[in-house]
């Protein structure tokens, strides 16, 4: 099994900056790209940032150079991806949730694993 586990949600006054962490874990062969989606109250998920494993980042333009994605090479397993939002907008309130691509050993198959979410609220 594959487990995503996020962190590093919570209030914050605009201008504000918050980091999100999530760690991937468990049966896991490779991870190809992993990256942040958001879904605000009464809209569609969206993304956020991803990076690749060569370290290749994109971002949504409406949170380009205010976030950055980053990932951490843990044991070169390169399985944790972080989020520094800086100029937070009350717009950025959103439930994160972490992405990763990735090659399982169970069932030995590509696909997309999700996290449970983690909720930012920007606020004053």
């Amino acid at each position: 099994q594959v487990q995503l586990v996020e962190s590093g949600g919570g209030l914050v006054q605009p201008g504000g900056s918050l980091r999100l962490s999530c760690a991937a874990s468990g049966s896991i062969f490779s991870i190809n790209r992993m990256g942040w989606y958001r879904q605000p109250p009464g809209k569609e998920r969206e993304l956020v940032a991803t990076v690749t494993s060569s370290g290749s980042a994109t971002y949504a333009d409406s949170v380009k150079d205010r976030f950055t994605i980053s990932r951490h090479n843990a044991n070169n397993a390169k399985n944790t991806v972080f989020l520094q939002m800086n100029s937070l907008k009350p717009e950025d309130t959103a439930v994160y949730y972490c992405n990763a691509y990735l090659l399982a050993t169970t069932g030995w198959r590509i696909a997309d694993y999700w996290g449970q979410g983690t909720q930012v609220t920007v606020s004053s």
